[in-house]
């Protein structure tokens, strides 16, 4: 969304011309399906491939790789379920809830000892700042 809006604004302030606009327009729709492809291949939604990125961790054995990917699940499905209530971002207290959720999936359900407590505690921070910027409640956000 970014790299479109800024595709867009160059394109609208007169800095790129057409064809390089399509150009780069067309490239960016190469790498959403690119995406899209691998979403598929991991088996996980969109939204899940971004939170499973966010928490993925090199040198997973697949064992631990399927754990990780079970908790981008089930972090998600919690949150949706329960957690983004109407205007969520608006009050400290569901704001909290929202990041102790994550907080309490990521350090009860990670691999561990591969996920040490400062790796949980950096991507919860990750997760926590992903789902603030991309999600308005469950129906709401940007992979709808």
């Amino acid at each position: 969304l970014d790299r479109l809006n800024s595709l867009i604004h160059e394109y609208n302030s007169g800095s790129r011309d057409i064809d390089s606009f399509f150009e780069e327009l067309v490239e960016l729709a190469k790498e959403l399906s690119e995406e899209e492809a691998r979403a598929i291949k991991e088996n996980l939604s969109e939204e899940e491939l971004a939170i499973f990125d966010l928490l993925d961790k090199e040198n997973l054995n697949p064992d631990e790789e399927k754990q990780v990917k079970k908790v981008a699940h089930e972090l998600l499905d919690k949150l949706k379920t329960e957690k983004f209530v109407l205007d969520w971002k608006r009050k400290e207290e569901t704001r909290a809830d929202v990041k102790i959720t994550i907080q309490d999936i990521l350090y009860d359900n990670l691999p561990a000892p591969i996920y040490s407590e400062q790796d949980c505690e950096d991507r919860t921070q990750k997760v926590y700042f992903h789902i603030y910027d991309n999600y308005v409640d469950s129906k709401i956000n940007v992979y709808v």
